[in-house]
């Protein structure tokens, strides 16, 4: 089938956080909008159809995974990433944020030593302190326009902090990696080596370009399947993150019992009714539309890297290998943090994600979602050109 990636919706006065809540963030309207890391595309027509048929029906009850779900799902991982999954593994939450903090409680006592590696998604910190746990960071090593792992650094952090912990993100966001075989196995062996359990974020997995492969971190080893939970979603990857499903993977059934003791103590019980479609049914039929998706923002993405190549050198960007989410590096401007800030939002128009919140890394960075058609990606790089006059390096 043919999708159509270019249609420009308007998400205005529909309750998104995106499009309406500029005042409520302290921004000016009039912006383009590319900060919060859903799409403007509509889902996959199969999805709306199956959610058409449930408002149709009239009755939003109390819901439970039909007996479809769990094959499907366990199709899905198999195909995708060869990742073999067992029912008895599988915990539901309404997002990936809300299993992080209750894996925290779960798995950790108060005054644990957590660790992360910056810059990282800002949840991952908020999660760690909110729960009076000790934040450790082993940040990324910039590389050229890439980054990568100080696997010494990370271990010795790790032994000289008492870690218990690791929540590791993978796919990266916001740099864009996707880890290598090689480079998620030598984690995992640290982690091994002194007793550290692993929360894998991998919300982003299905956005992974050519030349890359996601790895499943609980497919490893078995031994590292173990010490892991594993958190999935259809949210990012169908635009369906508002109807709040998803899947998470804990193979150790310890570990998985005191998860489960952790989510009955917040009163969570049934899954959204429309979530549990929408989530069932990407799974059964929406690898076309995905595989559309991503070639689509595949384009987008090289247009981001060459555009501002050519005409704006000054701000790096990498071209990133998986997420919808373009890491722009400002710091060769010469322009002081605060007025840089300034200027894209009240000269470029822009509303961008400040790369500090992901940690003190991300200074002079910001964050693009380019999950977003064609037409509205080139006006925003049009509006960034407007920057350079102010250029003093």
């Amino acid at each position: 089938m043919n999708y159509d990636f270019d249609n420009l919706i308007n998400r205005e006065n529909t309750g998104s956080l995106k499009y309406d809540y500029f005042k409520e963030r302290g921004k000016p309207a009039g912006l383009i909008p590319m900060w919060v890391a859903d799409m403007d595309f509509k889902t996959a027509p199969c999805i709306i159809d199956a959610l058409k048929n449930v408002a149709d029906h009239g009755i939003f009850g109390y819901s439970e995974p039909d007996k479809n779900y769990f094959p499907a799902m366990r199709d899905w991982f198999l195909k995708h990433y060869n990742f073999q999954i067992s029912q008895e593994w599988h915990v539901q939450t309404p997002g990936v944020v809300f299993a992080l903090a209750h894996a925290v409680r779960a798995f950790t006592n108060i005054g644990d030593s957590i660790i992360i590696q910056p810059p990282v998604y800002y949840p991952f910190s908020e999660v760690i302190l909110d729960n009076d746990r000790v934040l450790i960071e082993s940040p990324l090593v910039r590389s050229g326009d890439t980054y990568v792992i100080d696997f010494d650094a990370f271990e010795k952090k790790i032994i000289d902090n008492k870690v218990v912990m690791f929540i590791l993100c993978s796919p990266h966001n916001p740099v864009g990696r996707v880890w290598t075989h090689d480079e998620l196995t030598k984690l995992g062996n640290i982690c091994l080596r002194h007793g550290v359990i692993v929360i894998s974020d991998e919300i982003h997995a299905d956005f992974v370009y050519s030349g890359y492969k996601h790895y499943v971190f609980g497919s490893l080893h078995e031994d590292v399947n173990q010490i892991s939970m594993i958190c999935t979603s259809r949210g990012k990857s169908f635009n369906q993150a508002g109807l709040q499903v998803s899947d998470i993977f804990i193979a150790n059934p310890s570990m998985r019992k005191k998860l489960l003791v952790e989510i009955n103590k917040s009163g969570y019980s049934q899954r959204n009714t429309f979530g549990l479609i929408g989530a069932k049914v990407a799974y059964e039929h929406g690898a076309d539309w995905l595989k559309s998706l991503l070639k689509y923002l595949e384009c987008n993405r090289d247009l981001i890297v060459d555009f501002l190549s050519k005409n704006f050198p000054e701000i790096r960007v990498a071209r990133c290998e998986g997420t919808y989410l373009a890491w722009l590096d400002f710091s060769n401007l010469g322009i002081p943090r605060d007025e840089l800030l300034t200027l894209i939002t009240n000269h470029a128009k822009l509303w961008l994600d400040d790369g500090l919140i992901f940690g003190k890394e991300g200074i002079m960075h910001q964050r693009m979602n380019f999950g977003c058609p064609r037409a509205t990606l080139k006006r925003a790089l049009d509006q960034l050109m407007l920057l350079k006059p102010f250029v003093r390096s």
